[in-house]
């Protein structure tokens, strides 16, 4: 190779070979794991604090968006569907068989839940139409009513069913209205005595069976508020026992007046007792002086469609102890006005432009007790020019003033729950709907 040959071979290094693999990715030094806080354990709100925010929502005046409320909150989760479901078996309404069916599955004793949800109820209304093809029958009934050992208020609506060819809407044919329904039999009515022991029962009937509301209050001794319309009851014997019950309250929407007979034989136990009456419809001279002469005394509450008369006046003016009258029509007597009961805290009439309000300022500003006053508008009494002066005078004693224009809720807002008043105008509230609750736990 030569000198420099030598020199260059001897000096130049000598490498071995390597794998290298070429990575273009950015390397970060590694990061220190973080520490992380463990999170607490989620506490769940108590189900009494629930239970009490959702009956803060109750609105009577608006049930079915307070129902849409509870079924929401049934979907939160398992705890709130417990809650709200029994709130929501209060108040029950069975108009169908095939209702009938879901809520005998859903209150069924032999299960925990069945029995909350049983025992939740205190309200239940009842359809019995004779003309519905899924008609809830008369045994069905009785069974869901003995489903609630707690039960307090029952309503039941009893439909008949028409002739072929008589039962045509819009007919001036009297006999149109006559629809048979049948009598209960004794297997449901032993259904009903076995079951619980309600305090008030509304009954609707619009049928020609007037035996139907004899037969239930044969049932219930235990009735203290009785609401009766449509047809017109009728004693099938004059020597029948007198009705035992000892009512405290009696609402009458008949479509004819009842006979003294029938009325002696209804309030023979209630002398001393009655405090509310009210009478949607016009009675008969001789009716109303019965029930003054009667049961004036003790009256706290009268409710009357009309007032017109010197003789109606006279029959307000004895029921001293009156704290709440209520007139309906836009008409009333002067007189009636000039001697208004002293303890009286609630008054509600109507007014249309005809209407005679100096007297109603006057006895406003002599009043000592007066609470509260409800007014129903009648077409053109907006534009009365005594309006304002009875507006004015409630300002200046601090009487509150209920204005509304619709009769329906004039109604609604003058009647409460049947349980007993501590002030009038009585209310439909939550408190009342505790009270029907806790009253049928004790005596039960």
């Amino acid at each position: 190779m030569g000198y420099l040959g030598f020199i260059f071979a001897s000096s130049a290094p000598r490498t071995s070979p390597h794998d290298v693999q070429t990575d273009l990715t950015t390397l970060y030094a590694p990061k220190l794991p973080v520490a992380r806080q463990p999170k607490p354990p989620s506490v769940p709100i108590p189900m009494e604090i629930v239970m009490t925010i959702l009956e803060s929502a109750y609105d009577n005046e608006d049930i079915r968006s307070y129902n849409a409320l509870l079924k929401n909150s049934a979907l939160v989760c398992r705890d709130w569907s417990a809650v709200a479901q029994k709130l929501l078996f209060r108040h029950v309404t069975l108009a169908t068989q095939t209702a009938y069916i879901a809520f005998q599955g859903a209150v069924d004793r032999a299960t925990p839940r069945g029995r909350s949800l049983g025992d939740a109820v205190v309200r239940m209304e009842v359809v019995l139409d004779q003309k519905q093809p899924y008609r809830l029958s008369h045994k069905s009934f009785a069974r869901a009513v003995s489903m609630c050992p707690n039960l307090y208020e029952l309503s039941v609506s009893l439909y008949g069913e028409g002739a072929p060819g008589l039962d045509v809407v819009g007919s001036p044919d009297a006999s149109r209205m006559k629809r048979s329904a049948p009598s209960f039999d004794e297997r449901t009515l032993a259904i009903l005595r076995a079951g619980p022991r309600i305090s008030a029962l509304q009954f609707c009937n619009w049928s020609d069976n007037s035996a139907s509301l004899l037969q239930l209050l044969d049932v219930w001794p235990s009735l203290t508020s009785l609401d009766i319309s449509g047809t017109t009851p009728q004693l099938e014997n004059d020597a029948a026992e007198p009705f035992p019950c000892a009512l405290r309250e009696l609402r009458m929407n008949l479509q004819s007046s009842p006979s003294l007979e029938f009325m002696r034989w209804l309030l023979h136990n209630s002398t001393g007792h009655l405090r509310v009456l009210d009478l949607v419809r016009e009675p008969s001279p001789e009716l109303l002086e019965y029930l003054v002469a009667e049961h004036g005394a003790t009256l706290e509450s009268l409710a009357l469609p009309t007032c017109g008369t010197h003789e109606a006046a006279a029959a307000v003016r004895k029921c001293a102890a009156l704290r709440e009258l209520k007139i309906e029509g836009a008409w009333a007597s002067p007189v009636l006005y000039k001697f208004l009961p002293c303890g009286l805290e609630h008054l509600a009439f109507s007014v249309d432009s005809d209407t005679a309000l100096r007297p109603v300022v006057q006895a406003i500003k002599r009043s000592l007790e007066l609470r509260v006053i409800t007014v129903h508008i009648w077409r053109g009494g907006e534009r009365h020019p005594q309006l304002a002066e009875v507006t004015l005078a409630c300002a200046r004693l601090g009487i509150e003033l209920r204005l509304t224009r619709d009769v329906r809720a004039f109604r609604a807002i003058t009647r409460g729950d049947p349980v007993p008043a501590a002030t009038y105008p009585r209310a439909r509230s939550l408190a009342n709907l505790l009270y029907m609750a806790s009253r049928t736990v004790t005596t039960h």
